[in-house]
């Protein structure tokens, strides 16, 4: 992997003179980085000025910048992608195990440092980092083992019959995939979160965008991954990362670059969707976007609104409200006093720092936006007391103001969160009739015999991609069943799911073999299952 032109803290500048190009090279230290680490930061000559600066979430200090990626360097590393796409899809599902848990292992070995400069970066403490860090290196081993496992590939074979000729089946990789990773979980949805690591499982090569909110962890887990997957192997041009707004653009556009992931606001995912389909050849866009996460509550629940005020307010404030599933609107039965138990639940809590400055701004238009439309603030709570702060809040919302148009039904992210009081199970339905699709909806019952549960289930199910009873939605397992997705606008594709085994889906199409010799067709599909995959013959599972 290149190194990268930084602005850093403390530098040390050096001039190296090639036959092809002027290069400036600069080492610099990470003051307090655990083990004294030294980075290396490279600018060639000519290249451009712009970069992205590293900010402290807690004071709105600067921690230093990155300079963007030129537009040669770009294609460079794209053009790369594309020359090793077919060597690294004829990898075997066991070789590109080995690569995935080299890497894993390679980010356990640098916890430490990489929690250190995490933290500078995005503000949420050690304790959350070092638990997200140690999630990054075990989805790495989840998706290495979904790999491995084959079953993702769905190897089917019908042999030839007397009027029939024999035709086998199997998902084949799209190519380099692009992927764009959050802001608010710079380890488990960065470049190497999910989308790269399900993406690399199904033979894919990713190039990274660094999120512009923490471009120095984006830049060093780069590092550390390109070196964990050479040492395993894998061909120069597997994985590469980038920085820059119109690097970004670049990737999307670039003719190599066969699909993207994507995990962030609606404004950015659909940006990014509307760029990739005036492309000549367009490509899939699988955007994780969020909306309004609903929580429903039952009447016989709300005979206890502490209870459910206390949950909901805990999970609308996790990580400052800055999670993707963070429930946003609960829809409580008129009258069991649940407004007045959520404003005094609310009142009680503080949150710490906004992840950027832009985000804060965000949630301060938000609420001014749903104050206007007629919404009554009836709890407010403390924000950080230094840096990018907002104040966690809860606005009721009078029901007959609650449609799809309004400005209820969007978004506001941060520790924001609204209630609709209903009056029966007919205005609740017109109530949800009014939700964009969203990512996951809860019920909030009574206990395992509460009669409404079951049909509230069914009815939620309709428009969202999970649903939770008594067990709120903050957080997102990396399991063989999870669906991490939703109906538009929620995602930009709601059959897909970006996290947990199906997500290498994404990043395969299928291709069906009519009639070739055993030896012409793909590993998979030959007579002696080389792969030693699980596979479909004759309608039987073998």
């Amino acid at each position: 992997m290149r190194s990268w032109p930084c602005i850093p803290w403390q530098a040390r500048p050096l001039r190296l003179t090639q036959a092809t190009k002027d290069v400036s090279m600069t080492q610099f230290d990470l003051p307090g980085s655990p083990g004294g680490a030294r980075h290396t930061a490279r600018l060639e000559a000519g290249a451009s000025a712009a970069s992205d600066t590293s900010f402290d979430p807690r004071t709105g200090g600067t921690n230093g910048a990155i300079a963007h990626t030129p537009a040669a360097q770009v294609e460079q590393v794209v053009a790369a992608a594309g020359a090793v796409a077919e060597r690294f899809a004829q990898t075997s599902p066991a070789e590109r195990r080995e690569m995935l848990r080299a890497v894993a292992d390679a980010v356990d070995a640098s916890a430490a440092e990489l929690v250190w400069l995490a933290d500078r970066e995005t503000g949420l403490g050690e304790t959350r980092l070092k638990s997200e860090v140690a999630r990054l290196a075990s989805q790495l081993r989840f998706y290495a083992d979904v790999c491995a496992e084959g079953s993702w590939l769905r190897a089917t074979l019908d042999e030839a019959g007397d009027a029939s000729s024999s035709l086998a089946r199997v998902q084949v990789p799209l190519g380099p995939v692009a992927v764009f990773g959050a802001s608010n979980f710079p380890f488990a949805f960065g470049v190497l979160g999910n989308d790269t690591a399900s993406a690399l499982a199904a033979g894919c090569p990713v190039v990274a965008k660094a999120h512009p909110a923490h471009p120095m962890l984006s830049v060093r887990l780069g590092e550390i991954a390109t070196s964990a997957l050479a040492s395993a192997g894998a061909a120069a041009g597997v994985f590469d990362v980038v920085v820059g707004f119109e690097a970004g653009k670049q990737l999307v556009l670039d003719p190599h670059v066969r699909a993207v992931g994507f995990t962030g606001s609606q404004n950015g995912g659909l940006a990014l969707w509307r760029l990739a389909n005036e492309r000549r050849e367009v490509i899939p866009v699988f955007a994780e976007m969020g909306t309004v996460n609903p929580v429903v509550v039952t009447t016989d629940a709300a005979t206890n609104p502490q209870r459910v005020a206390t949950g909901f307010v805990s999970s609308m404030t996790l990580g400052a409200g800055q999670f993707c599933t963070k429930p946003g609107l609960l829809l409580a039965p008129e009258g069991a006093g649940l407004a007045d138990a959520l404003g005094a639940a609310v009142s009680a809590t503080q949150v710490h720092p906004m992840l950027t400055a832009a985000m804060a701004a965000g949630v301060s238009r938000g609420v001014e936006a749903y104050e206007a439309a007629g919404g009554q603030i009836i709890g407010t709570g403390s924000g950080a007391s230094a840096g990018w702060s907002a104040a966690p809040t809860v606005v009721h919302v009078p029901a007959e103001l609650f449609t799809r148009e309004s400005v209820f039904a969007e978004e506001c992210f941060g520790p924001v969160g609204l209630v609709v009081e209903y009056t029966d199970r007919a205005h609740l339905e017109s109530l949800l009739a009014q939700l964009q699709g969203s990512l996951v909806a809860t019920v909030a019952s009574s206990g395992p015999h509460d009669p409404e549960t079951a049909g509230l289930v069914a009815l939620l199910a309709r428009s969202v991609g999970r649903v939770t009873v008594d067990d709120w939605p903050t957080g997102v397992a990396w399991t063989w069943a999870q669906q991490h997705g939703g109906p538009w606008p929620a995602t930009s594709a709601p059959a897909s799911t970006s996290v947990g085994a199906a997500a290498l889906d994404r990043f395969t199409r299928p291709v069906t073999f009519q009639n070739l010799p055993d030896d012409a067709l793909p590993p998979a599909l030959r007579h002696d299952n080389p792969w030693g995959l699980p596979r479909r013959i004759n309608g039987r599972m073998n």
